[in-house]
């Protein structure tokens, strides 16, 4: 474990929100609630809040050489039965990222964390030429498999070419992150002038979150820093980027699956709304859900980023 200083003012002056739920010194099954799918909702490290600028984070955290390994070797096939809700997620939310870009059809885009590859699937069948970055070596393999371009590694050891993109994404990625800051310049310097960054995660501001406090089920292990739209437009900023756009998105996801994310918080009822939609054979349908805490930001790369 390490403790770390705010990602975005710097400060190391913090106050605990809310105290870690994992046993000191837990090490089994580390791996597994890494996968993306991961119900391991409600189980984290100490989350703190900077007294200074208001940043939510993780603190302290497992040392970044561990939380890579972590993701280097865990496998999800779970997440691979859950494509469909994917499929019509990304559909829907490439869109307004498209209308923010020139009319030109000949986009380049790098999908950070890229996982399977299901985005850059539907980026492709729109025309672009969609590349991805992804640390498991699983999930790596799988989207090469499909004849997708994908890289293994981060962005911190693929060494990636200067201004070799129109646009960057990061779909549920930067609250993994040990280091935001870093991987937004990094970021910075990939893209073309003008280009434009897309990220997507949760809202710690949002009423859900604030309404269930430590219930909220986005509270886990694997996310070290929780933005609200002010933090990240914060943090975008010292990177470089001026926002421009910032939009509410939920997802689609397969009842079948988002029944079983009942789960952490009652077996019994999981079970049987379980039971009840295979029985109506509604298992496989995809539904959209969007409960207000995940927002997406557009923001674009044209202004000398703040020096460090």
């Amino acid at each position: 474990m390490e403790y770390v200083a705010c990602n975005l003012c710097g400060s190391r002056n913090s106050e605990v929100l809310y105290p870690s739920t994992l046993p000191e010194g837990l090490t089994a099954g580390d791996i597994e609630r890494f996968r993306r799918t991961s119900s391991s909702y409600g189980k984290h490290h100490t989350i703190v809040k900077c007294r200074n600028c208001g940043l939510v984070y993780t603190n302290p955290h497992r040392k970044a050489n561990a939380i890579l390994h972590n993701y280097e070797e865990v496998v999800d096939k779970l997440c691979v039965e859950e494509g469909e809700g994917r499929v019509l997620t990304f559909r829907r939310n490439l869109r307004p990222l498209e209308e923010l870009m020139p009319p030109d059809q000949g986009w380049r885009l790098l999908d950070v964390g890229c996982h399977i590859g299901v985005f850059l699937e539907i980026a492709q069948e729109r025309g672009w030429e969609a590349w991805g970055v992804e640390p498991s070596r699983w999930a790596a393999r799988k989207a090469r498999s499909k004849g997708l371009r994908v890289i293994e590694g981060t962005l911190d050891n693929v060494h990636l070419a200067e201004e070799s993109f129109d646009v960057i994404t990061m779909w549920d990625g930067i609250e993994h992150l040990t280091d935001p800051l870093r991987e937004l310049r990094e970021s910075y310097r990939l893209l073309k002038k003008g280009g434009l960054i897309c990220i997507h995660t949760m809202n710690i501001e949002s009423r859900l979150a604030r309404l269930m406090g430590s219930r909220w089920p986005w509270l886990m292990e694997m996310h070290l820093y929780y933005f609200s739209s002010s933090y990240l437009r914060g943090v975008l900023r010292k990177a470089g980027f001026t926002v421009v756009k910032m939009v509410n998105q939920g997802r689609f996801q397969r009842l079948g699956y988002l029944v079983t994310r009942i789960k952490p918080f009652s077996s019994l009822i999981a079970r049987g709304m379980s039971r009840l939609v295979a029985a109506l054979g509604l298992k496989d349908k995809a539904v959209p859900i969007n409960l207000g805490d995940l927002f997406t930001a557009f923001a674009r790369k044209d202004q000398v980023p703040s020096p460090s």
